[in-house]
């Protein structure tokens, strides 16, 4: 149950955190023309990778989740 708790706080931290990357990641494409080449790779490529990361931790975290919907047959 310890374990579930924990889970579900750094989940509380994490979503909000993948919200604001996606939404970095959507700005920055739409207005790509207006940022020098180093800031857009700083604001779509670097948070890009770091988005990623973000997402693998949140699959990792709901992996159970997963496992009951998509391979409980």
């Amino acid at each position: 149950m310890r374990i579930i708790m924990k889970r579900n706080k750094i989940l509380k931290i994490l979503n909000p955190i993948l919200v604001v990357f996606f939404l970095n990641q959507a700005i920055s494409a739409i207005f790509r023309d207006s940022f020098s080449r180093p800031a857009f790779d700083i604001f779509h490529k670097t948070a890009g990778m770091i988005l990623l990361c973000l997402i693998a931790l949140h699959i990792i975290l709901n992996f159970n989740w997963v496992k009951a919907n998509y391979f409980s047959k």
